[in-house]
């Protein structure tokens, strides 16, 4: 099989309670579900023996790599996503096994200023099967970027989750162009016939 598994920023910092982005309220909904469903998928990716890789997103101490836009966005004390922080990391459900990849961005692309793609090619991946947070930021852009790479994505619903309704909104917009979007189990399936 051709394909991997791309698991978007499924960290402490969005997931869990104590997290810098969740303290302050924002919580995801049917954020158990969502982490669920990953365990699932990616229990059977590697049975399978596809790729899994994770995204991180991740800033140095003072935010020094932080977007200009994003400073507006966000919270600045205590400072997010500092690179090797408990807030950075993989939650614990989730966390990458020996044989899986890590990638650290700063941007929501992860395509941009990372080795993402050049990890993908090696790997021998033309197909990739996205999974995580949040559906219309970071994995929105990245599938995008995946598109106009040349990499054929497919989205899986239920291991994705944003506020509100921007969720739904992004999974149709990507469903038209940019990706086929379904249930993991159902995409699974139709990348191990492929």
């Amino acid at each position: 099989m051709n394909a991997a598994v791309l698991v978007i920023d499924m960290q402490n910092a969005f997931c869990h309670p104590q997290g810098s982005i969740a303290s302050l309220g924002a919580e995801l909904p049917d954020l158990p579900a969502v982490v669920a469903a990953h365990v699932e998928l990616l229990t059977a990716a590697r049975a399978a023996g596809l790729p899994v890789i994770y995204t991180r997103h991740v800033f140095r101490p003072g935010l020094i790599d932080m977007p200009v836009r994003s400073t507006k966005l966000w919270p600045r004390d205590p400072e997010p996503l500092v690179r090797g922080s408990w807030d950075a990391e993989i939650i614990d459900e989730l966390a990458p096994a020996a044989c899986d990849h890590v990638i650290d961005k700063n941007r929501y692309d992860a395509f941009l200023y990372t080795d993402l793609e050049v990890l993908l090619r090696g790997l021998g991946v033309s197909r990739l099967l996205f999974a995580g947070i949040l559906t219309n930021v970071c994995l929105e852009t990245t599938v995008r970027s995946a598109d106009q790479r040349d990499f054929d994505p497919y989205v899986a619903s239920d291991c994705t989750t944003a506020y509100g309704e921007s969720r739904d909104t992004a999974l149709a917009a990507m469903d038209v162009v940019f990706a086929t979007v379904g249930k993991w189990r159902e995409l699974f399936d139709q990348l191990s016939e492929g």
